[in-house]
């Protein structure tokens, strides 16, 4: 185990600073945006350019390092993120910073695939399942930590920004100084939406619905916090409080959902959720430690829908479709993260900050009514299960190391299922 960490250290260095910059760019632009005095809808369209440009840059930034390769392209996103992220300060205008929003998502999914695409050139199949888990663990260590940065400076004054945009110059060093040979990225061919959907359509729908809820409350969630009267620290705990608890029922939850059916685990997860959104609405008037403690609770069901209908359509998909089963489920996501923020930013507009939970618990709930009904129409398959594994739910790719992974564990099931003769 500490030789797999000690082989892949700089890399996921670099992925925790990426991580911790912008989780905690992604709060301070929320608040700082109301400060500016941008309406609630306004925040919902500039918060989604990230993810329209994440969704972009994982289908295309493979193209820039495939031209210029791993280090230069890594040096060429970091650099443009620094540049986005001070943009902000310069030109505050909600257009202008839909357009940094934008290109800071391509050059995210950008540095996330080299990373990634390095990690699993570092990997072998008996060490690929820890350090994806290593790797799942940084991601929502990284994000929650990074809330707690906003709280060291004024949001209305500029030195945040420069913050954010020094931690994301830093964590390029890393990777450049790494002794790891640098792979060249491939370009799977992307499966049709269409065929996506008939595999399972319960994964597609499923993928698409967290990608809205989780996008929503990555985005809308430090407005919800202020404007429900959360102090700035309260903020970034309440923030903390949603990631962090995302990370506590993974694993429990995925070795039911490897045990039992899957689609039963899924209708009762999407059910918690609903109850945990509206727990969230009432602790709103309640002591903070209250909401505190819910904001968890709610976060440690939200973020497994994702996994959990990513492992419905592997359940489902032929084996050697799983890379390009993973790409589509990326875009499917990318998708429901574009408009997820607008979504959010609007039920927020006409009904005040708990119209961002009343939206999580309305497309939550219409998934478990579609697992539901979906039960019914097929019963349940007897191929054999694809292995769970976490995703994060901070919208990054994990598509390279998830499938690579996914991989080496049915290779390995297969291995040890043979019959001994």
């Amino acid at each position: 185990m500490l030789q797999s960490i000690r082989s892949v250290a700089s890399l996921l260095l670099s992925y925790g600073l990426l991580l911790v910059a912008n989780g905690m760019f992604a709060t301070l632009l929320g608040l700082r945006a109301k400060l500016e005095g941008f309406s609630t809808e306004t925040v919902g369209f500039v918060m989604a350019g990230f993810f329209i440009g994440l969704l972009v840059g994982a289908l295309y930034a493979v193209r820039v390092v495939s031209a210029v390769g791993h280090i230069r392209g890594f040096a060429a996103f970091a650099s443009i993120m620094s540049v986005a992220v001070l943009g902000h300060v310069l030109l505050i205008d909600p257009f202008a910073w839909f357009f940094f929003r934008l290109a800071a998502g391509f050059c995210m999914a950008g540095m996330v695939m080299v990373v990634e695409s390095w990690l699993n050139e570092r990997s072998t199949n008996q060490t690929r399942g820890q350090i994806l888990s290593i790797y799942m663990i940084t991601n929502y260590l990284g994000a929650g930590l990074g809330q707690f940065m906003v709280s060291i400076a004024d949001p209305a004054e500029f030195q945040l920004f420069v913050v954010a945009s020094i931690v994301f110059s830093i964590a390029l060093v890393p990777v450049l100084l790494t002794r790891a040979s640098a792979p060249r990225p491939t370009t799977p061919q992307r499966m049709k939406f269409r065929d996506l959907y008939g595999i399972s359509p319960l994964g597609v729908v499923g993928t698409v619905s967290a990608g809205m809820v989780n996008s929503s409350i990555n985005s809308m969630g430090p407005i919800f916090a202020k404007d429900s009267g959360l102090s700035l620290l309260g903020v970034s705990t309440f923030m903390a409080c949603i990631i962090m608890g995302g990370m506590v029922l993974q694993f429990p939850i995925g070795r039911l959902s490897d045990r039992y059916d899957r689609r039963t685990i899924l209708l009762t997860v999407t059910v918690i959720t609903v109850a945990a959104a509206l727990t969230v609405i009432w602790a709103a008037g309640q002591s903070p430690i209250w909401l505190y403690a819910a904001a968890a609770f709610f976060g440690a069901f939200c973020y497994t829908v994702y996994p959990l209908c990513m492992a419905q359509i592997n359940d489902m998909a032929s084996p050697d479709k799983l890379v390009q089963v993973s790409a589509g489920l990326l875009f499917a996501y990318g998708a429901g993260a574009s408009v997820g923020p607008i979504v959010a930013a609007q039920m927020m507009g006409k009904f005040g900050p708990e119209g961002m939970f009343m939206s999580s618990a309305a497309l939550t709930g219409m998934l478990a009514l579609f697992t539901a009904y979906r039960m019914l129409r097929r019963d349940r398959h007897v191929k054999a299960k694809a292995t769970f594994i976490p995703l994060g739910g901070t919208g990054v790719s994990s598509r390279q190391l998830y499938s690579a992974a996914l991989k080496s564990f049915l290779q390995n099931r297969k291995k040890y299922d043979k019959p001994k003769v």
